[in-house]
C-alpha cells in the first residue's frame, strides 16, 4: 500500500527556500493516492522536476513531455506503473511566431517578455526556440492556447501573429552550448561564478543583490552557497552554466568542467 507523503520529510534534502514547492509536490501526490487518477502538472523546470520525482519515489510511474526532444520545461504525467500516455494527453500546444523577418528581427527576451507581462503563471508555458535563423516558436498549454493566441499581437517592434502548428512543424533546435574547463580556488557560489566570469567578488555581490544570478531556476541572495555537480547557473547578461564535473588540480584547486551557453549580444 503506498504510504501517503509527510512534506517535512523532504525538507532536509532541499534548500529551505524550495520548501513551498516540496509542501505542493507532495500534496499533489498525496491528490494522486486518494483519487488514483493520473495527474497531469504544468510545465517544470528540471529542478522542480528532480524535486516531484524525488517525492514520488517509486510508488507510482511518471512520465514527461515537453513538445520536442530535449526540452528544457516538461510537464509530468502521474500514473499507475502500466499506464500508456499518448503525446496528446500532456495537452501541449506549439504557437508559431508569423512576423516580417526581412524586415524585423525578435529574440528571446522580447518574447520572454511579453509572455510574463500577460499576467499568467511562468509554468503555463514551455521552452520558446528557434531555429538560430528567423523563426521563432513556444509551447503552451493547451486550454490557455486561445489566450495567447488572442492577446499577443506584438513583440517587441514587430508585429505577430500567433499560430497553433502540429509538432512536426517544430523546428530543429541545434544545442549551441559549449564545454569549457574552468578553476576556483573553493565551491563557494560567489567563488565559483568570479572563476566563470571573470567579474570581481565585489561584481558577483552587487549581482547577488540585484538578483541577476539564479541557482536552479531560484534567485539567490547567500554567496556561500556550496555548488555541485549538475548544479545550474543562470547569470543576466552571461549566460547559462551547468556544472559537469567537479575535479582537482594538482595545486589544490577545484577544476570545474562546464557546459555554457551564452547569452547572445543583440
Amino acid at each position: 500500500m503506498i504510504e501517503k507523503r509527510q512534506a517535512s520529510s523532504f525538507y532536509q534534502h532541499f534548500d529551505p527556500q524550495e520548501r513551498p514547492v516540496v509542501d505542493y509536490y507532495t500534496g499533489l501526490f498525496n491528490r494522486f493516492i486518494f483519487s488514483r487518477q493520473p495527474i497531469l502538472t504544468n510545465f517544470l523546470n528540471p529542478r522542480e522536476r528532480f524535486i516531484f520525482k524525488k517525492i514520488v519515489g517509486n510508488d507510482a510511474q511518471i512520465l514527461e513531455d515537453g513538445g520536442y526532444p530535449n526540452a528544457e520545461k516538461k510537464r509530468l504525467y502521474l500514473s499507475e506503473w502500466g499506464d500508456f500516455a499518448s503525446p496528446e494527453e500532456f495537452e501541449i500546444i506549439p504557437l508559431n511566431i508569423n512576423y516580417n523577418s526581412k524586415w524585423n528581427e525578435i529574440n528571446h527576451s522580447q518574447i520572454l517578455g511579453v509572455l510574463t507581462s500577460l499576467g499568467v503563471e511562468i509554468s503555463t508555458f514551455g521552452d520558446i526556440i528557434t531555429d538560430n535563423k528567423k523563426d521563432w516558436q513556444f509551447f503552451v498549454k493547451k486550454d490557455l492556447s486561445s489566450f495567447f493566441v488572442d492577446n499577443i499581437e506584438k513583440i517587441g517592434h514587430s508585429k505577430v501573429k500567433l499560430e497553433p502548428i502540429d509538432r512536426n512543424r517544430v523546428v530543429e533546435v541545434n544545442d549551441d552550448g559549449i564545454e569549457k574547463v574552468e578553476t576556483s580556488v573553493s565551491l563557494r557560489l560567489d567563488t565559483v561564478v568570479a572563476a566563470i566570469t571573470n567579474l570581481s567578488r565585489n561584481q558577483v555581490k552587487e549581482a547577488l543583490l540585484t538578483k541577476m544570478i539564479k541557482l536552479n531556476w531560484h534567485d539567490v541572495a547567500e554567496s556561500n552557497i556550496i555548488i555541485n555537480v549538475n548544479d545550474v547557473l543562470s547569470i543576466r547578461h552571461f549566460g547559462r552554466v551547468k556544472i559537469m564535473e567537479i575535479g582537482s588540480t594538482k595545486r589544490g584547486k577545484y577544476r570545474l568542467t562546464l557546459k555554457l551557453w551564452q547569452s547572445k549580444k543583440r
